[in-house]
């Protein structure tokens, strides 16, 4: 119950988290307090922290709790059996389309396992959300995490038609500039789009102000097809329009290097072999997938 709270960041979301009413769980945590003799948690009305005995408490409830959880799979037979319950995330427009298809086709192969798949655009904590393996389209930072590249994908720069008949086509990024443009809130959003020089590893970046920000990169697909204003994707984005002849792509000579695709998960000593089977059958699938959705072209 405490790790939850951690996890969830209150006790009212740990409380519906764990179906458990706020009372019980407030007198649990109280009553562990109690057993260990220090006070774990900070509780205001506004905030909750934990103190450095609760910081040192919860790492190490978290080795037993996954000790606990090899355990349980190495005797349910998740070690010697491909079966259980194999959690899986990845971007929302790529997971339904390409990460979704695999996965059907993999529960039609494999009927004793099970899959929960989260698409979110988050970049979830694989250990703290208790994932089992991520899909990540960008540079992946140095971790401990165990990395499997499956592709690489374009970021594109793209405009309709009808845009570029009315507005003109821009030859270099600063052209931009003159042009409406589509953009996607993110977290940290930053105001310029970055270009490569052709020929070389420098960088240019141009201020971008945009005509319709929207919260989601199908949206902003559409809305640059419908002739609102230049949009940068991810080429899998834009490919529908693409193919429809509602977009074309523009700059290519300045486009960035593509971004790596990637399968991910945690480090441990013994994979259970549901995870070994998920692999084996999904990098080759989604390495002929980015074949042709990473848009890749010869430079």
């Amino acid at each position: 119950m405490l790790v939850t709270v951690t996890e969830q960041g209150s006790l009212s979301a740990a409380a519906r988290h764990l179906r458990v009413p706020l009372a019980t769980l407030s007198r649990k945590v109280s009553d562990l307090e109690k057993l260990v003799g220090a006070r774990l948690l900070i509780r205001t009305t506004r905030s909750l922290s934990l103190t450095d005995a609760g910081i040192a408490y919860v790492a190490a409830a978290r080795r037993i709790l996954e000790a606990v959880e090899d355990a349980e799979r190495e005797a349910a037979g998740e070690y010697t059996v491909p079966r259980g319950e194999l959690t899986l995330t990845a971007p929302v427009m790529f997971g339904r389309l390409h990460v979704l298809p695999v996965v059907a086709e993999f529960l039609a192969t494999w009927p004793e396992i099970n899959i929960r798949l989260s698409l979110t655009d988050r970049n979830v904590d694989i250990v703290e959300d208790h994932v089992d393996m991520a899909v990540r389209i960008s540079r992946l930072p140095d971790s401990t995490m165990v990395a499997t590249r499956v592709g690489e994908m374009r970021t594109i720069i793209c405009a309709s038609p009808a845009l570029l008949a009315e507005h003109g086509t821009p030859r270099r990024p600063q052209d931009l500039r003159q042009l409406p443009c589509v953009t996607v809130d993110a977290p940290i959003l930053s105001p310029s789009w970055r270009f490569r020089v052709p020929g070389g590893s420098a960088v240019v970046e141009v201020p971008v102000t945009p005509r319709l920000s929207v919260s989601s990169t199908e949206a902003a697909a559409e809305a640059a097809a419908h002739g609102v204003g230049v949009a940068r994707l991810l080429y899998y984005q834009a490919a529908r329009g693409l193919a429809a002849g509602r977009l074309q792509i523009l700059l290519e000579d300045y486009e960035p290097e593509p971004q790596p695709v990637h399968l991910v998960h945690a480090s441990r000593g013994q994979m259970p072999l549901k995870m070994r089977c998920f692999l084996d059958f999904a990098v080759p699938r989604l390495r002929e997938v980015l074949g042709i959705a990473g848009g890749l072209r010869a430079r």
